[in-house]
């Protein structure tokens, strides 16, 4: 079992930053993908960014440009650094670790974007 904790969710005003974060309980050196995901209100969960064990780097079209992933596996955190924030970003991010056979969600943590 792992867990992974989110924070950083806020009220942030359109144009505005913010920086997610989300902790591993264990090591996430040997996850295949680490990734952020959102569900806003009325829609499907989508794949906000991820990144692989590898390095590679994958943003939906949504926030390429605007929102920055990190993953530092010494930390076992990954970040999402949103930038220009839109009122279409807010929702509840979650955090995902994917080890192939089992994947972990974090709880969540709410991005409320006021106009």
């Amino acid at each position: 079992q792992m867990r992974l904790e989110e924070s950083g969710g806020d009220l942030v005003q359109a144009g505005g930053s913010l920086l997610l974060s989300c902790s591993a309980d264990k090591s996430i050196d040997d996850a295949t993908i680490m990734a952020w995901y959102r569900l806003a209100s009325g829609k499907v969960r989508e794949l906000v960014a991820s990144v692989t064990i590898s390095g590679d780097t994958v943003y939906a079209d949504a926030v390429r440009g605007r929102f920055l992933m990190t993953r530092d596996n010494a930390e076992r955190t990954i970040r999402l650094q949103m930038n220009n924030v839109k009122v279409d970003d807010e929702a509840v991010y979650y955090c995902n670790a994917d080890f192939d056979r089992y994947q972990y969600w974090g709880q969540g943590t709410l991005v409320t974007v006021s106009s």
